[in-house]
């Protein structure tokens, strides 16, 4: 491999990175995907790579707020102003839950309006010519972000909120057509309702789909939706019907939907949300492209708006792969050649199909769509669901070759893609559409149970959905044992959970079942499971870990549950809750939480078949993992932990094991003590024996 070179014309890309916008962070340490982080790991790439100091670097600048009104309402800005204020403090959190996927701490203000402000500054010094392109580092991040609310992750939408001002406030720029490629795996929700009817931005999402189920789960992620009035056919969803699409997926979809439209539309700028948690080895998206694919994907956009492309980073949470990604998309900006090698450059069948049905959708108002696609090339099959759970590791990312780990070879290639899809065959069948109600930014494959490498299964959302709206009538008369190992070992605090409200020692109440009626009975036994305290801090407990019940039996070890006769459907809210799924509507003040149950009639049979089901859905939360612990009365005993994936990140190190604060101690103590088997000193050594011996 030749080293990189750098184009003859030295382009001016501009790259903005703010240490300032790091103070945006969960309140209370708990980990989360979209964390500080991300920033630094791609600064620490882009520097030792030598990019940073090929770049002109950019300081962020507050966007004004009367630039911000343009996409979001005064209320919205209002709030995103002052929520970090000291007037805020006791109430921040609570607002939070209010929103999917949010979280608030003293520095999400700042962190917000810098986001925005930088999106507007790069794409301002593009578009008047004082940059080529430009890289926005920025977060939080912005397109699920609506008019008056904030969702998965996004407090501002930091695209919309530039591309509003190049129409509308700099008109003397010349920008009148605006492109906005958003290959981020989630849709672009908030983009794409901002400019629905408007002809003068062309917008275009390739994202999971999984029939309606992967975030943010709404059907107006589908290829049906192109646009309303004037706008009609000005938007554009490429929605994957599963995981693991790679390059030749994403330049499939380049090559036969997005170019030609694109050419046909003629931007005078290119705005990319670039999110990158379609990356090999994302823990969200599950996807496969390599750092060369998403070069490729922005290499062959340049060939628009004179090269004036402005990036603004959207997703993307596998540290490594982000930045590898964004390093060498840095390159092509910069002007370096490079040589596009993969390993497999077959779309999937599914691919292709929902590419054609895009373009018949669309073909009306785009001609150069009416052409018949390629004929006549092998595709890919549907990866299976095994491969489907597996989204792809560290590991994965660091062991890729040099060609396709970074951008660094000398020319760029296209026989092999040439040739093989323009060869592509086409499956006549439309894709079908089917919503559920997942609520929650993770991966759900949607299609049959499948066996788990730590024992247990994951349920997919189809059999869930597929229960009608009566569920809960239906399951309010299925009664089950819910064995409990922590704080809900104490009456009380239990209570909290199907009646609302909080016990003694909690920082933030419980939103309660929809049936409150109180547990039929309860009882107390052991366990043939490891006690252990997992994670730093809670937002109800505070710092400290947590209690989890190792899911592997091990005869060896006794831990003690109590036993709550409960109904399915009040199991199901446990869950919900233990699984933060409930949130309250800032509009209407009412509690919502998901409207299909985790656990139903088809579940209870299945994991009292295999002792455990890893429920897909909810697959990176903290307690996804259900198992079956016997019968009592001849009804199932259910408890819920983590998957055993967790527990061999707490004994790496990966995850930390830590004692439970004092109060979470005392709340442990006095259920062991109202269960009658441990006096105080007994029930303290027992938690103090767990808390400090190691996995």
């Amino acid at each position: 491999m030749a080293a990189a070179t750098t184009a003859a014309a030295a382009a001016r890309v501009g790259l903005l990175y703010d240490e300032r916008m790091c103070a945006h962070a969960t309140p209370d340490g708990e980990e989360h995907p979209e964390n500080p982080e991300r920033l630094r790991a791609i600064w620490r790439k882009l520097s030792a790579d030598g990019v940073a100091s090929r770049c002109m670097i950019m300081k962020a600048k507050e966007a004004e707020d009367k630039y911000i009104a343009s996409v979001h309402s005064q209320n919205h800005i209002k709030l995103m102003r002052s929520i970090s204020s000291k007037e805020y403090d006791s109430r921040r959190n609570k607002i939070a839950r209010k929103f999917n996927s949010i979280y608030f701490n003293k520095g999400s203000s700042e962190s917000a309006f810098l986001a925005a402000g930088s999106v507007i500054e790069v794409a301002e010094k593009v578009a008047a010519g004082e940059l080529s392109s430009a890289i926005a580092l920025v977060r939080p991040p912005g397109h699920h972000a609506e008019h008056n609310e904030a969702m998965g992750f996004c407090l501002f939408n930091n695209v919309a909120i530039a591309a509003d001002y190049l129409l509308n406030e700099r008109t003397d720029l010349g920008i009148k057509k605006i492109l906005i490629v958003d290959w981020d795996v989630h849709h672009g929700n908030g983009t794409q309702k901002m400019f629905y009817s408007d002809p003068r931005v062309l917008f275009f999402s390739v994202h999971r789909f999984d029939y309606g189920s992967f975030y943010p789960a709404e059907g107006d992620a589908s290829y049906c939706f192109i646009g309303e009035g004037d706008g009609k056919g000005y938007n554009i969803n490429v929605p994957w019907e599963h995981g693991k699409c790679g390059d030749a997926d994403y330049i499939a979809a380049w090559d036969h939907v997005l170019l030609p439209v694109a050419e046909a539309f003629n931007p005078d700028i290119v705005l990319v949300s670039a999110g990158f948690d379609a990356a090999l080895g994302d823990p969200l998206g599950g996807c496969c492209i390599t750092p060369n694919g998403y070069a490729l994907l922005l290499t062959k956009l340049l060939g628009f708006a004179q090269g004036r492309i402005v990036m603004a980073l959207e997703g993307g949470y596998n540290l490594r792969s982000i930045a590898n990604s964004v390093s060498a998309c840095a390159k092509v900006l910069l002007g370096d050649k490079f040589r596009f090698d993969t390993p497999d450059m077959q779309p999937f069948e599914s691919s292709w199909r929902v590419i054609q049905a895009v373009r018949d959708e669309l073909k009306t108002f785009w001609p150069v769509l009416s052409n018949r696609l390629p004929e006549n090339i092998s595709l890919r099959s549907r990866p299976s669901q095994i491969e489907l759970y597996s989204s792809g590791s560290d590991s994965e990312v660091e062991d890729l070759p040099d060609a396709i780990a970074s951008v660094n070879i000398i020319q760029i290639t296209y026989g092999i893609i040439s040739e093989s899809l323009s060869k592509l065959n086409l499956d006549e069948d439309k894709i079908a559409t089917k919503t559920t109600s997942s609520n929650v930014m993770v991966e759900g494959p949607t299609d049959s149970v499948e066996p788990q490498n730590d024992g247990s299964a994951a349920v997919s959302t189809e059999g869930i959905s597929s229960l009608s709206s009566t569920w809960r009538s239906e399951l309010s008369k299925v009664y089950v044992w819910y064995a409990s190992f922590g704080s809900n070992m104490w009456t009380p605090r239990f209570l909290c959970y199907i009646q609302g409200g909080k016990a003694e020692g909690m920082n933030i109440p419980c939103f309660g079942s929809h049936d409150t009626s109180p547990p039929r009975g309860s009882m107390w036994k052991t366990v043939p499971h490891r006690l252990f305290f997992g994670r730093s801090s809670t937002p109800c407990w505070g710092t400290g870990g947590v209690a989890f019940l190792n899911p592997e039996i091990n005869h060896t070890e006794n831990s003690y549950v109590c036993m709550y006769k409960i109904t399915l459907e009040q199991f199901n809210d446990v869950l919900f809750q233990e699984n933060r799924l409930v949130k309250e509507n800032g509009e209407s003040g009412k509690t919502e939480s998901p409207d299909s149950p985790l656990i139903g009639l088809s579940e209870i049979e299945f994991v009292s078949r295999n002792k455990g089901v890893h429920l897909a859905p909810i697959k990176d939360s903290w307690y996804s993992n259900v198992l079956y612990l016997g019968e009592e009365d001849n009804l199932p005993i259910l408890t819920m932990t983590c998957p055993s994936s967790d527990v061999e990140r707490c004994r790496s190190g990966e995850l930390p094991l830590c004692p439970p604060s004092k109060t979470y101690s005392a709340t442990l103590i006095r259920g062991l003590m109202e269960g009658k088997h441990l006096d105080a000193d007994a029930a303290a050594s027992y938690i103090n024996t767990a808390a400090t011996r190691g996995l």
